[in-house]
């Protein structure tokens, strides 16, 4: 499995302070600064999100780790003509269209691309027109999955929450879903990805799920990197993950 490292949580942090002043000489955490750190810590890719509210990712942001750090971008979005338009000029490798809530604090439950294949489905076209290829973040859900699959999306990310948020008996339920998912998924020929509430305690039964290629995690790595540094937090979820 490979590990895209989620860094909208050090933006975040530097909004707390820098809002509206991101270019600020002493504009503190470095978004670029922890991209490329994750990078040589073993990362093989970055994820961002920029959010309509742009609540912690700027636009300025993605487009200067487009052109500094030398790796993986998956860009995360909503699917608006506004961000449609950005990840168009910005060219990332990959781009994951997700559910886009401005009253969550974090993305809240997999898109319903089965019930929004017509709004999807020019988005999709376009962008892999440009060469970027597309991953939908979705339920486990063989509904979910085959409409990715017909809309032309080269990947799934199988959304992690429920697991995450579960215990014992429920967990293990979660977990099924999604094994289940992933062997369906792949049948279809779909990459499998995984995100959402991955952290260094259950990544011992996520790593058990077939057929996944990628790990997108972002708040446990970042939340650990406060104790540990950046470095080590995203070297121990990959050994953790292998």
């Amino acid at each position: 499995m490979e590990l895209g490292v989620n860094i909208d949580h050090v933006a975040t942090l530097r909004q707390a302070r820098y809002v509206g002043n991101i270019d600020a000489h002493n504009a503190e955490p470095d978004v670029v600064a922890a991209a490329q750190i994750s990078m040589n810590a073993g990362a093989t890719g970055i994820t961002v999100h920029l959010r309509g509210d742009r609540r912690h990712i700027q636009d300025a942001d993605v487009f200067r780790i487009r052109e500094r750090v030398k790796t993986k971008l998956n860009f995360e979005m909503g699917n608006s003509p506004e961000i449609v338009d950005i990840a168009l000029r910005l060219k990332p490798d990959e781009v994951c269209i997700v559910p886009e809530n401005r009253q969550e604090v974090t993305t809240d439950g997999g898109l319903d691309v089965a019930g929004q294949c017509d709004a999807l489905r020019s988005t999709v076209a376009r962008m892999n027109a440009a060469g970027i290829r597309v991953s939908m973040f979705i339920e486990p859900d063989d509904a979910q999955i085959t409409a990715s699959h017909l809309l032309g999306a080269a990947m799934v990310e199988l959304h992690t929450g429920a697991f995450a948020n579960a215990e014992g008996d429920a967990q293990q339920r979660e977990l099924e879903r999604i094994r289940n998912g992933a062997l369906f998924a792949h049948s279809l020929g779909l990459q499998v990805n995984a995100g959402h509430g991955i952290n260094y305690t259950n990544i011992a039964l996520i790593r058990t799920v077939p057929h996944l290629v990628e790990l997108n995690i972002g708040h446990s790595i970042i939340c650990r990197a406060v104790f540990t540094g950046l470095d080590a937090a995203v070297r121990e979820m990959i050994a953790l993950m292998r």
